[in-house]
């Protein structure tokens, strides 16, 4: 088995070999994977990802697509779309509380005056 990176969290390495194994790499996680702190940084935290010797050229050439792949993701593949997007809907409802808020008296008047 030959290291072919390094991450840091646990998560993050499962998503690495998850990726790999999608691809038909088998992978290897060693380090901070399962354990006895939650918290953990720095150097606490690195997770290597190790592959079979003759996989680690298709490995690498899976990380750079992906590396690629982000590089070319279009503006609202990005994570911060999704949060504008997600604040976006609460405008709408406010505005349309303050249109409510605002008729509800004139139609008041109008059904007073009727």
């Amino acid at each position: 088995m030959c290291r072919l990176t390094s991450v840091t969290g646990s998560f993050s390495a499962h998503l690495v070999a998850a990726h790999l194994y999608c691809e038909g790499i088998d992978a290897q996680l060693r380090g901070a994977v399962h354990g006895p702190y939650l918290l953990t940084m720095g150097d606490m935290a690195r997770v290597d990802v190790f592959v079979p010797e003759d996989q680690l050229d298709d490995a690498r050439l899976v990380m750079l697509a992906t590396a690629v792949d982000e590089v070319l993701a279009a503006p609202g593949d990005w994570a911060g779309a999704d949060r504008r997007a997600g604040r976006r809907w609460i405008l709408w409802v406010a505005a349309a509380l303050l249109v409510l808020l605002l008729v509800a008296p004139l139609l008041r008047l109008v059904a007073a005056s009727l």
